[in-house]
């Protein structure tokens, strides 16, 4: 790319590489490579989908930065380059580097929602839904330990959502974070199903571990149903119309008190709210930014990644390279 200097390649998948690189004022960057099949599917839908998203999103902290798209020949093949601005680390790594000695802060946690709903807010209120959000796909900039900044990125599933809601395909976000009515076969969801996804986050953020790490969609549904109990027509009316409903287990719910005693009386109501059952019943991201768990938390000020000692960390910006 003119003005980049390409320094080694991060990572390789099926579309192409991500390259960690320099620009000409000496900023780090990623540069996400993206090889085209003109005769089969010229550009991949994905690609085009984060480039148009990233392109609209300007205005926010905490959505990673697209800095240039350049569309280039390598070997007389078509290519498209795209530059991002650098985080050193995801929020996967984070929370195992966060958890290897001690629990997270409580402190930190609220500082890291907030930021991360500060950015599903900013796309809800845009109209888009991410429908991929997990901590892997959750930049950070931790060059500060006291204030991380965290970013969203990976908008490669993002979806312009309106009114009526339309049918989307339920073949979306990694089975951990996927919402109860995306694994039972809706294809007609909207901006709920990000905030589920925000609640099994904030639960991995207080336990350091993921909330329901199943292995198939039946066995995320039951992990689901033995905490949160069994849904039934009165607490999710409609349920058992849903395309995969079947006869499951008849669970009753689980004490959140006594599985998250650090979380405190606002952080369980927090928790409780993301992980409703009924979709139109979850708290949204700007209800959720005015909740008193939130109560004095301020968001990080903006900044560039930070250079360690005499090497580069470049661990990071792990969700350019899983979107390959």
């Amino acid at each position: 790319m003119k003005g980049y200097t390409m320094l080694e390649k991060i990572g390789e998948g099926t579309y192409g590489s991500v390259f960690l690189g320099k620009s000409s004022c000496g900023s780090l960057v990623a540069i996400k490579k993206t090889r085209l099949d003109m005769e089969q599917e010229g550009v991949p839908s994905t690609t085009l989908r984060e480039v148009s998203v990233l392109q609209s999103l300007t205005e926010i902290s905490h959505i990673v930065k697209l800095l240039e798209v350049e569309h280039g020949l390598e070997r007389e093949k078509p290519v498209i380059y795209m530059a991002f601005e650098f985080l050193p680390t995801d929020l996967k790594k984070y929370l195992e580097e966060q958890w290897k000695e001690t629990r997270m802060p409580l402190g930190l946690v609220k500082v890291l929602m907030y930021q991360l709903l500060k950015g599903v807010a900013y796309l809800h209120g845009r109209g888009m839904m991410h429908r991929d959000l997990k901590p892997s796909n959750l930049l950070i900039d931790d060059s500060d330990p006291d204030m991380p900044c965290l970013k969203i990125a990976d908008l490669g599933l993002a979806r312009l959502f309106s009114i009526p809601i339309r049918s989307y395909t339920h073949e979306i976000m990694t089975l951990w974070y996927r919402a109860p009515e995306v694994l039972l076969g809706t294809t007609h969801y909207a901006p709920p199903i990000d905030m589920w996804s925000v609640g099994c986050i904030l639960s991995e953020l207080v336990t350091g571990v993921p909330l329901f790490p199943a292995d198939c969609e039946i066995q995320e549904l039951m992990l689901i149903f033995e905490l949160l109990g069994t849904p039934t027509e009165k607490v999710w009316k409609g349920v058992t119309e849903l395309q995969d409903w079947h006869t499951f287990p008849q669970w009753r719910s689980k004490n959140l008190f006594k599985l998250y005693p650090a979380l405190g009386s606002d952080g369980i109501d927090l928790l409780q709210s993301l992980l409703q059952y009924q979709p139109n019943q979850r708290i949204s991201a700007k209800e959720a930014l005015g909740h008193p768990f939130f109560d004095g938390v301020k968001a990080a000020p903006t900044r560039p990644a930070a250079r360690r000692g005499n090497d580069w960390d470049i661990s990071g910006n792990a969700a350019l390279i899983a979107a390959l």
